[in-house]
């Protein structure tokens, strides 16, 4: 018999033995992931992207940017509504029968509206969280030129404004026989 999905609120984790409802583990989970997978829509054609963001605690809100014009700019003009994903891969865990073969995960998905920031203001703010998210030992005006106008002009900065989130992870036993950690 079919899962009836639909009916289910858009945040809600259908394996609730796995579902993480602290909002901080989701927040330190959201700040530490190195990629968030953004998922837009137009004309009911889903598109996914991967992109670096940055989480916001301050403003509930991630940052992030693309090009000036291009597909993701598009469809947050046609439709704000947008769904970003975050994942961290733990260890892989072997079975007897193939399908018990598993892996550990942490994961979080965030349902929001984003929005292409007009501020110039917001804009350097959005893009200099996302500098020092990802260049922490670097300085604007120390190691390189701050954000300036021009450069501003050249990018789409998005705030995506969090409506809801949800955290799920699976984690097994530290003896688990046989775990091993995905090859690099």
């Amino acid at each position: 018999m079919p899962n009836n999905d639909d009916a289910q609120p858009r945040a809600k984790v259908r394996r609730q033995d796995r579902a993480v409802h602290d909002d901080t583990w989701i927040a330190e989970l959201l700040s530490r992931a190195p990629i968030g997978y953004l998922a837009t829509a137009h004309d009911g054609q889903p598109f996914i992207n991967s992109n670096l963001f940055v989480y916001d605690p301050t403003r509930s809100a991630i940052y992030m940017h693309t090009a000036r014009y291009g597909r993701t700019r598009d469809n947050v003009d046609s439709d704000a509504r947008v769904c970003l994903s975050v994942s961290e891969m733990g260890r892989l865990l072997p079975a007897e029968e193939a399908l018990g073969f598993s892996v550990e995960y942490s994961g979080a998905t965030v349902f929001g509206a984003a929005r292409v920031v007009d501020d110039p203001e917001e804009a350097s703010y959005g893009l200099q969280l996302l500098l020092d998210k990802y260049f922490p030992h670097l300085r604007p005006g120390e190691h390189y030129r701050p954000i300036i106008a021009e450069e501003l002009a050249r990018t789409s900065v998005y705030r995506i404004d969090i409506e809801e989130w949800s955290g799920k992870r699976k984690v097994a036993a530290e003896d688990f026989p046989g775990a091993f950690s995905y090859p690099a």
